[in-house]
Formats: C-alpha cells, sequence, structure tokens
C-alpha cells in the first residue's frame, strides 16, 4: 500500500473533493467526520500523515492533536481549518502540527505542504522502499530501477508499492485488489491484470521480470520463486 493519509473533515464537500484528490495522486486516503471516531483510527491504525480540522462534532481537532502527541511524535499533521487569526496558527503548531493551512485552499497548495511535510519525515525515519533493484521514494513518490526512473500511473505507482511491502510474499489477487483498489474483490473483473500487465511492461524494460504469477495463489515480486507455474497476468 502507499502513503496512506487520514483527513478527519466534517465538511462533506471539502472533503470528498480533497479525498478524491489524494487518490488520484496515488495515495491512499481515508476520511472521517467526528473526532472521536478518528481518535479512535489514530489509536488503532497507522497513518503516514494526518489532515485534521479544528471545529469537528465529538471532540474538537486541537484537543484530539494534544493527545494525539502524547503518544505519537513523529507523524506529520497538518492543520486545516477556517481559523485564520496569527493566534489561531500560534496555538495549532504549539498544540503539535506541523503545519497549518487556512480555508478556502488551493489543492495544489496542499498537495505541496503534503510533500514537505512528507520530506521532513524521511529525514527522521527513512521512506525508501527497496526490493531487488527497484526502488520507491514515498515522499517524492519517485520510482526508479536499476537507477532508471520509470512513469508510473497512480495505480500502478500503488500497486508496485504495495508489492514493494511484501517482497517474497505470496499475495493472493483479492489482497492485492482489495488493498491496492479498496473495494471488494468479486473474482470478474480484469482490471488487476491489466494493470500487472502494464506494470510489468514497464518494469521489464530495465530488467528481468520481477513479479510472477503463482497459478491459482496470486503473484509474488522478487526473484523467480520455485514452484512457480506460468508467469501470464
Amino acid at each position: 500500500m502507499g502513503i496512506r493519509i487520514l483527513m478527519v473533515e466534517d465538511d462533506e464537500l471539502i472533503a470528498t473533493s480533497v479525498v478524491r484528490g489524494l487518490r488520484e495522486e496515488g495515495y491512499v486516503a481515508e476520511r472521517v467526520s467526528n473526532g472521536e471516531v478518528a481518535w479512535s483510527m489514530l489509536q488503532h491504525s497507522d497513518w503516514d500523515l494526518v489532515i485534521l480540522d479544528w471545529w469537528l462534532p465529538g471532540q474538537d481537532g486541537l484537543t484530539i492533536l494534544r493527545r494525539f502527541r502524547q503518544r505519537d511524535r513523529d507523524t506529520p499533521v497538518l492543520f486545516l481549518t477556517a481559523r485564520d487569526s496569527v493566534s489561531d496558527r500560534i496555538m495549532g503548531l504549539d498544540g503539535g502540527a506541523d503545519d497549518y493551512l487556512c480555508k478556502p485552499f488551493s489543492f495544489d497548495e496542499l498537495l505541496a505542504r503534503i510533500r514537505a511535510m512528507l520530506r521532513r519525515a524521511e529525514g527522521r525515519a527513512g521512506t525508501v522502499l527497496t526490493a531487488a533493484d527497484v526502488s520507491i521514494d514515498l515522499a517524492t513518490q519517485r520510482v526508479e530501477r536499476a537507477g532508471h526512473p520509470l512513469d508510473l500511473t497512480a495505480k500502478e505507482y500503488a500497486l508496485l508499492t504495495y508489492f514493494l511491502r511484501h517482497p517474497g510474499e505470496v499475495l493472493s489477487r483479492t489482497r492485492i485488489y482489495e488493498h491496492v483498489w479498496d473495494e471488494r474483490y468479486d473474482g470478474l473483473s480484469n482490471t488487476l491484470e491489466v494493470h500487472i500487465f502494464e506494470l510489468r511492461r514497464k518494469l521489464e524494460a530495465q530488467g528481468e521480470r520481477l513479479i510472477h504469477t503463482l497459478r491459482g495463489r496470486g503473484y509474488v515480486f522478487g526473484a523467480t520463486p520455485g514452484g512457480s507455474e506460468g508467469d501470464s497476468a
């Protein structure tokens, strides 16, 4: 799975637009609208970045942030709020936010701030995935094979990221589909096979095959696995 972003926002229009845009950029974005639910998700799931509104039903964003920082001092948090006074910004940043963006805002600026926050987080904990001769910089979303950059679509990027998080592990079609597409796999769609085909084509332009088909079992990423049967998508 790619970079996981939790958006805590009760404005339906803003949340829908931002989450859709983030997913189109290759991020794995989820959204909740209630402060209590957000706090539960922060406690029980790992996130690479959090976008947090201030005014929320159940529990306000500043309270959530302060509680979160008592147990997690590293995950980047961006306050996205209509509270635009200097005193509010100071309160939010002193409360533990890594950045503060006021509404209304530009989505392109939000993306730039997310990239900057992830780059800073990279300095604290490595965000480069590697397997075989393939690497992905999660902060910049740069993908290389044997030093050659690869131009991937958002879904190809998310798919390759998931493979690199599980090298050498047999991944069923259902497991891949439900993680990368965030939908239940019905066994009928060929969407996964089409994306595997295109991703293989781009990877194999720079070297040997790394995504192998295990008939009846799924896929595995890495050197040729023992007992593989066939290598079509």
